[in-house]
């Protein structure tokens, strides 16, 4: 007798090879046959020639607190998610250590979202052991975030690391590796990774071969400095012989749009010499982050307490005024190009700001008849610093090169969404790649888009026997309507929930019915599977 099975459909099975009509029939929480199915069954689904698609695959989020916080996983299921990669950008809750914890905790606040409980965490592995644990309705894989080790080694300091500090980083960075993390992420825009050099980075990258593990990388700079950015992160990787993944690639700012032909050229030539090097992509002319890493990099030394001092220091405050104003070689100056009106408040903490929310810096600046960097400092002094933004910053043309390359994938890049306006990809990232790139701008064939969201992810993040609707496979499923499938999640009002998306079967277990959570939490914590590489 099996549990369950999906009649009717159209398969879609992520090997990216054309549709079939068939059934899908599950048991114990693993696929076990594909076709014409005949058996008996406690649960049968007629999809009535729906899309049949392996779950979807979130390979670069910041769900890291959220999966605990909310483990009904909403926003993700009702996408048709079923697993999400998190640790990612040098980002992460662990390793903690306790005198440097409220370092951490102010660091990644402002994308991983509200960290008011106690962790009851120090190490990655502890971390993971405690999501395991937890009854979670999604998977979850994650990196060893190469902030939080810096962080927890030599807090927010603007140097080199010493040898014995080098050691000790490698230390915690195995002992996640040995816990089952997919790899190392780093996020070179943000401080402390931005303190960061390229030789010190390869010292560390040297523990990931022994374990096979990822390079996972926010590249230091996404606009004039892309494609020296792009360069440096292959360069750390052909130095140490270990795969790189470039995250969310984009050319931000007018004057470098259609540079991510020119980064895309650079990963094909690493290709060509034999290096394993993907990209990912979000589909959306915007990107989300914290409203901090639009100063030069040198205010950020010693945390958000020194920043918000250099905020109240009139000299500092006029040469950050200065630096803001024209571009800047040694670092991406992101508000120069675009202006001050690309950048949008998009959360807030404090009750008095909360209508300031939706709006662009330059507005809020005229409201309060402030210089645009006065206002930002200000508001940023209001809020203990904790504001995020939506940086309208794309072109579309860009995106939609990077989407149809052969060799990238799609991701969310979600951050947490308690309070504000959250960037829409956060609700709409998975229906709108089939909405927009498949059914309205035909850039992608609907099975190039299913690979590109379920098989290819899988394979990159090493996550196991998922992804495929073969049997022997994990039963992820998710079942969508190609005409009515769409994101409704918008910049004005992101927090709708997409529609054509039926069913969702996680681990088995058929955890969203007619677009309604069953309360079934099947969901577990991948470890990557490190056994198979013995290095001699």
């Amino acid at each position: 007798m099996l549990d369950l099975v999906l009649k009717n459909g159209k398969i879609v099975d992520g090997t990216g090879n054309p549709w079939f009509r068939g059934d899908i029939g599950v048991k114990d929480g693993i696929i076990v046959s594909v076709g014409s199915i005949d058996q008996e069954a406690h649960k049968v689904i007629d999809v009535g020639r729906q899309i049949i698609s392996p779950g979807f695959i979130d390979g670069h989020c910041h769900s890291d607190l959220m999966i605990l916080d909310h483990p009904d996983s909403d926003i993700k299921l009702q996408q048709g998610v079923t697993t999400e990669v998190v640790g990612n950008c040098g980002l992460a809750p662990a390793p903690l250590v306790p005198s440097n914890a409220e370092l951490l905790k102010t660091y990644i606040q402002p994308v991983v979202g509200n960290t008011s409980w106690e962790w009851p965490w120090e190490t990655v592995g502890q971390y993971m052991d405690h999501v395991a644990k937890s009854s979670i309705s999604e998977h979850i894989a994650t990196y060893v975030a190469h902030g939080a080790l810096r962080i927890a080694v030599m807090g927010f300091e603007n140097r080199p690391a010493t040898t014995a500090e080098i050691a000790r980083m490698k230390e915690l960075l195995e002992e996640g590796l040995r816990a089952g993390a997919i790899g190392l992420s780093i996020g070179l825009l943000y401080a402390p990774g931005s303190y960061t050099s390229r030789e010190e980075l390869a010292e560390l990258c040297s523990v990931l071969p022994k374990y096979n593990g990822l390079l996972s990388t926010h590249i230091r700079g996404e606009g004039n400095n892309l494609l020296p950015s792009v360069a440096e992160v292959i360069w750390i990787a052909e130095k140490t012989g270990i795969s790189l993944h470039i995250s969310h690639l984009k050319a931000a700012g007018k004057i470098n749009w259609g540079k991510v032909m020119d980064a895309l050229e650079l990963v094909e030539e690493a290709r060509a010499r034999g290096m394993d090097v993907t990209v990912d992509v979000y589909p959306y002319n915007a990107g989300s982050t914290t409203l901090t890493t639009v100063l030069p990099p040198w205010v950020l030394e010693g945390g958000i307490e020194a920043t918000l001092e250099a905020f109240r220091n009139p000299s500092l405050r006029a040469r950050i005024k200065e630096e803001l104003s024209h571009e800047q070689t040694e670092w991406d100056n992101l508000v120069c190009s675009t202006g001050w009106n690309s950048v949008i408040v998009s959360s807030v903490n404090s009750d008095k700001n909360k209508h300031l929310e939706g709006k662009p810096i330059s507005e809020i600046a005229e409201l309060r008849s402030l210089h645009p960097v006065d206002c930002m400092m200000d508001l940023l002094l209001e809020e203990d610093g904790q504001i995020a933004i939506v940086y309208f910053h794309m072109s579309d043309d860009d995106v939609k090169q990077v989407i149809s390359y052969e060799k990238s994938l799609i991701a969310s890049d979600s951050l947490n969404c308690e309070i504000g306006k959250p960037h829409p990809r956060t609700y709409g990232t998975f229906p709108r790649v089939f909405a927009k790139y498949v059914r309205d701008d035909k850039i992608l064939s609907l099975e190039q888009a299913v690979r590109k969201l379920t098989s290819f992810p899988v394979q990159r993040f090493k996550l196991g026997k998922r992804g495929l609707l073969v049997p022997g496979y994990a039963a992820d499923i998710t079942v969508f309507d190609m005409e009515t499938i769409q994101d409704t999640a918008s910049f004005a009002d992101p927090r709708q929930f997409p529609t054509g998306i039926s069913h969702v079967v996680v681990g088995g277990q058929l955890t969203l019915s007619h677009g309604v959570h069953t309360h079934k939490r099947e969901g577990s914590l991948i470890r990557a599977q490190h056994c198979c590489s013995h290095h001699h």
